[in-house]
């Protein structure tokens, strides 16, 4: 037997229930690779799934956790044996797949990937899918001509777990970054992590009728989506590009195609749960070597499972800052 938090659903008023229970082994679903779950983290994905409403999942019971890092106890794949460290991320687990909010998991050897040297288990997991976001977002900036020099960066959504760690790899990189945020109290936590400029939230959220404004930013990592990144689009400069992560501003995207046409503009779509392995291994690496510990550290929000249904809550409604670092078994 072991502790998950399990969400159960009430059939007659369709509303959901999480709560830590004790479950047994042979109630893990099928997979190549059991591993005992030392940390896991939180979400936007995770508030859905633990919500009343119960967002991505499509059946219950159902253990969320979309991340999770740990220790191979079994496994029938050659590539993993019983001690390796493993991270995972994506992959629909914690939607379609029982997750790491749990103390073991059962997964497909595919999904996993080794520890990355210079982390450890808690580390990965202060990282977890939106630190791993964070980095996909980098390279594909550096892969279109990004390089220090070019000019400020920004980050928008820079106090959440995507943001504060893009804020810190780049900052150690030797980018200017700027932090959008709108929260007022965390400038300082921003400044903490490398941005040297913090852009007040209203001062973008709102779309202007001129398609085209003055080029400010060389680079941005956009969390927010929606009338944000209609309005930062008119505000690249020439041959810039935008990594589009998240839509917290909604879905729609009220721009015009002039960006694109007259400034050479590139709008990059950020995908990270079906990301190939090569890539997933070469984006942990680069954590692992990019990402100051001693930041990533000042992000971290410790959490046991009792705590996850309201953390589920609060992260959406925008009140997670930084990375919230679950000890499954605390």
């Amino acid at each position: 037997m072991f502790d998950a938090l399990m969400v159960n659903k009430d059939e007659d008023t369709g509303k959901t229930h999480a709560e830590v229970t004790q479950i047994d082994l042979d109630r893990l679903p099928e997979g190549d690779v059991t591993v005992a779950v030392e940390y896991s983290t939180v979400n936007y994905k995770d508030g859905l799934c633990i919500g009343p409403g119960g967002g991505l999942v499509r059946k219950y019971p159902h253990i969320p956790g979309i991340d999770f890092a740990g220790t191979v106890e079994a496994s029938d794949d050659d590539r993993y044996k019983p001690g390796d460290k493993v991270v995972l991320t994506g992959w629909r687990v914690g939607e379609a797949h029982w997750g790491g909010y749990a103390q073991k998991a059962r997964v497909k050897a595919d999904w996993l990937v080794p520890l990355p040297e210079g982390l450890d288990t808690r580390q990965a997991m202060a990282v977890g899918t939106a630190g791993f976001t964070a980095m996909l977002s980098v390279m594909a900036l550096e892969d279109h001509g990004l390089v220090p020099g070019n000019g400020p960066v920004l980050v928008t959504g820079a106090a959440g777990g995507v943001g504060s760690v893009a804020v810190a790899i780049l900052a150690a990189l030797g980018h200017e970054v700027a932090g959008v945020t709108g929260r007022p109290d965390t400038a300082d936590y921003l400044k903490s992590l490398g941005a040297t400029q913090i852009v007040a939230r209203e001062e973008l959220n709102e779309t202007v009728k001129r398609p085209l404004e003055s080029e400010t930013w060389a680079g941005c990592i956009d969390a927010v989506g929606g009338e944000m990144l209609a309005r930062v689009l008119g505000q690249m400069k020439y041959g810039g590009s935008v990594a589009a992560v998240g839509l917290a501003g909604g879905a729609g995207l009220p721009a015009t195609v002039i960006p694109f046409l007259l400034r050479g503009v590139n709008l990059l779509g950020i995908d990270s749960v079906m990301q190939p392995y090569d890539n997933r291994l070469r984006a942990w690496q680069r954590i692992g070597k990019d990402l100051p510990l001693s930041k990533l550290e000042d992000m971290v929000v410790p959490a046991t499972l009792s705590d996850l249904p309201k953390l589920g809550a609060d992260i959406l409604n925008g009140q997670v800052r930084g990375r919230v670092v679950v000890d499954v078994n605390g």
